[in-house]
C-alpha cells in the first residue's frame, strides 16, 4: 500500500519561506510522477506542481518563480521549497502520486491515486 506524509507546514510571516517534505512508503518515488496540491477554506483543491519520472516540473501560473518541486530518490521523498511566501498562499497542502507511467503532466486531482493527509501552511500579513 503506497502512503504519503505531508510535514513542515507551520505558521510564518508574508516574504519568508517554508520547505514541505513528502515521504513516501509502499512503494519508490523512482519511476512515477508526485504532485502538490493546495486547499484553501471554501475552495476546491487546485494543483501547485508536479514533477514526472524523468524530473521534469511543472507549476500552477500562481506559483511560478516562488515554488520550487523536487524530489530526493534515495530518500524517497518530495519537496515543496515555498519562497516568498504571500497570505494568499495560506491553505492545507497535499502531496499525491499516481499510477500513471506516461510522459506528460498529471494536474487535475482526478488524474492522480494516493493521497497525503495534508500539512497546514499560514501565512500572516
Amino acid at each position: 500500500q503506497v502512503q504519503l506524509e505531508e510535514s513542515g507546514g507551520g505558521l510564518v510571516q508574508a516574504g519568508g519561506s517554508l520547505r514541505l517534505s513528502c515521504a513516501a512508503s509502499g512503494r519508490t518515488f523512482r519511476g512515477y510522477h508526485m504532485g502538490w496540491f493546495r486547499q484553501a477554506p471554501a475552495k476546491e483543491r487546485e494543483f501547485v506542481a508536479t514533477i514526472n519520472w524523468s524530473h521534469l516540473t511543472y507549476y500552477a501560473d500562481s506559483v511560478k518563480g516562488r515554488f520550487t518541486i523536487s524530489r530526493d530518490v534515495a530518500k524517497n521523498t518530495v519537496y515543496l521549497q515555498i519562497d516568498t511566501l504571500k497570505p494568499e498562499d495560506t491553505a492545507v497542502y497535499y502531496c499525491a502520486t499516481t499510477d500513471y507511467r506516461g510522459t506528460t503532466f498529471r494536474t487535475q486531482v482526478s488524474q492522480y491515486d494516493y493521497w497525503g493527509q495534508g500539512t497546514q501552511v499560514t501565512v500572516s500579513s
